[in-house]
């Protein structure tokens, strides 16, 4: 153990969780979600636009039926950018703890902007090569976004004050929602402006002319507009200083500490011995991490796992869902644009109505209510939606019904939302010590895109009998999908479960949490003298 002297001083901590709500705390929002923001458009965007790719690339001549991504193709494009941001997840939150947060903030945003422009310019000279281009870019850009999560939550769990330190997590979160949306609003604005300047005919009318050149440029247009918006916030990240707790409690750098907050809150904090830690120096997956922490990075890695197996099977094959219950017409009744404008404007109203609400109805009751309640209503509710349309499958796919499918069916992405969504990304970064903690989050969120990689292939394939007469096994057309939301039903109550082994961090402090005010030793009234200088 190290001596006294060696270890940092914390008022610096104390202050900031007691610190009131200010400028710097919006600032550090827009800043860190404007990556979210990059980060949800560039996952959630390749939904939109394989059914384009199909048709340009895979369309047979004289086929009856326009073409579509072969089911290995499209579980390449759908799932490699998880596989990069699983990879990311835990090579950048490492990183975060042996060299800062701050230092590999800026990386992970390069990587997004550089990817995102390659993947439009995707080249080749066959089919095979522009989708074995288009995988490598994405998956290169999924690395960049998995190093995001990570750095994301933990630099805003440590600037946050623990009063409203979840609402602020969860707006970073919340950020996505607006990329999904983003994605759909994009879509339709390009389709709509292709398709005043090369109308085309319907597939069965006329198979040659249903998909136009200039088609070619969309789905890459609609790619690179990811790279603006992590652009633009380059230059406000590099300039966030490093947060008080790594600078305090991993670098041992007390005096840097309290010059940075000094800027940040606009005070003079003067380097004091107030409070010393004499927390032990125990190591990732020690023995001891493992009675203090085993349990918890347990249900934070499982309650991710499970949650993102249901969320990115609905998300990543929205419109295969559409198309399954009819709300979607036939492909050969529309053009390659009249189809990416139709699956974009169904996506973007489910975002409006249920995905975005549920992200931010979190923010408002999250440091109320707490994280456990809400993760446990929205694991509920999921399962609940989900055996409703499942056990009705066949009443709901009827054309006088399906509305009353769409309904429900976006009440599922809101409880996501106002639900695990939200809470598996904001509790591990405020449950695990400082040196471990964005390490910790990496694996959690690395467990989470494990089950989207796992919801991404597994969806794909349990669905390809559904537009059969008859499965092998004799079942009713569409046995795949419905067995598909049985499966995911199960996951959610599973997930339920999980969620019991996920502590409360509602209102504490994040060394509280961790356990690393544990042996403390307090000199003078320390809260008299926060509340005189804050």
């Amino acid at each position: 153990m190290a001596n006294d002297q060696d270890q940092p001083q914390l008022e610096v901590l104390t202050m900031l969780d007691a610190a009131k709500t200010q400028f710097y705390h919006f600032r550090a929002v827009i800043i860190s979600g404007m990556g979210f923001f990059t980060d949800s458009y560039d996952l959630f965007c390749i939904s939109l636009v394989t059914k384009l790719l199909g048709r340009i690339y895979y369309t047979v001549p004289g086929s009856p039926k326009p073409g579509s991504l072969p089911p290995n193709v499209a579980a390449a494009v759908n799932g490699v950018a998880l596989c990069g941001t699983l990879a990311g997840q835990l090579f950048f939150g490492v990183l975060g703890d042996k060299l800062g947060r701050k230092c590999v903030y800026g990386i992970t945003l390069m990587l997004m902007v550089g990817c995102s422009l390659c993947s439009g310019l995707s080249f080749g000279s066959s089919p095979t090569s522009v989708m074995a281009t288009l995988c490598f870019f994405r998956f290169w850009l999924g690395f960049g976004i998995g190093g995001d999560y990570p750095l994301s939550a933990t630099i805003m769990a440590e600037y946050s004050n623990k009063k409203t330190r979840g609402a602020f997590i969860a707006a970073v979160f919340a950020m996505q929602g607006f990329g999904i949306l983003a994605g759909g609003m994009v879509a339709i604005i390009v389709s709509t402006i292709f398709r005043a300047l090369y109308p085309a005919q319907p597939y069965s009318v006329n198979p040659t002319g249903s998909t136009p050149a200039e088609a070619d440029y969309v789905w890459r247009i609609i790619l690179m507009f990811g790279a603006l918006p992590a652009a633009l916030t380059y230059y406000w990240r590099r300039k966030m200083p490093e947060t008080p707790r790594y600078t305090a409690l991993v670098a041992k750098d007390g005096a840097k500490a309290c010059e940075d907050m000094s800027k940040v809150l606009n005070v003079d904090i003067k380097e004091q011995k107030v409070v010393q830690s004499k927390a032990t120096s125990f190591g990732l997956f020690s023995k001891e991490f493992m009675r203090r922490h085993g349990l918890h990075l347990l249900g934070t890695a499982a309650c991710w796992f499970l949650l993102d197996i249901a969320y990115y099977s609905q998300n990543l094959f929205q419109k295969d869902i559409f198309s399954a219950v009819g709300w979607l017409p036939s492909a050969k009744s529309m053009s390659a644009l009249d189809e990416l404008f139709k699956i974009a404007r169904a996506q973007t109203l489910i975002a409006l109505c249920g995905t975005v609400p549920g992200y931010w109805v979190t923010v408002f009751l999250i440091d109320r209510i707490g994280r456990f309640l809400i993760q446990l209503i929205g694991f509920f509710f999921m399962t609940a939606f989900m055996f409703v349309l499942a056990f009705g499958y066949q009443h709901w796919i009827q054309p006088e019904n399906n509305i009353g499918f769409i309904v429900i069916y976006g009440l599922t992405f809101f409880f996501a939302n106002f639900g695990p969504n939200s809470t598996t990304f904001v509790v591990p970064a405020e449950i695990f010590p400082a040196r471990f903690r964005s390490t910790c989050h990496g694996i959690s969120a690395a467990f989470g895109k494990a089950g989207a990689i796992v919801g991404a292939f597994g969806f794909l394939y349990a669905s390809q009998n559904q537009d059969k007469a008859k499965t092998d096994a004799g079942f009713p057309a569409g046995i795949g999908m419905k067995n598909s939301l049985l499966v995911l039903a199960v996951i959610n109550i599973i997930g339920l479960l999980f969620t019991f082994l996920v502590p409360e961090s509602k209102g504490k402090s994040l060394e509280e949490m961790s356990r690393e005010n544990e042996q403390q030793e307090q000199v003078g009234d320390l809260e008299n003298q926060v509340k005189a200088i804050v």
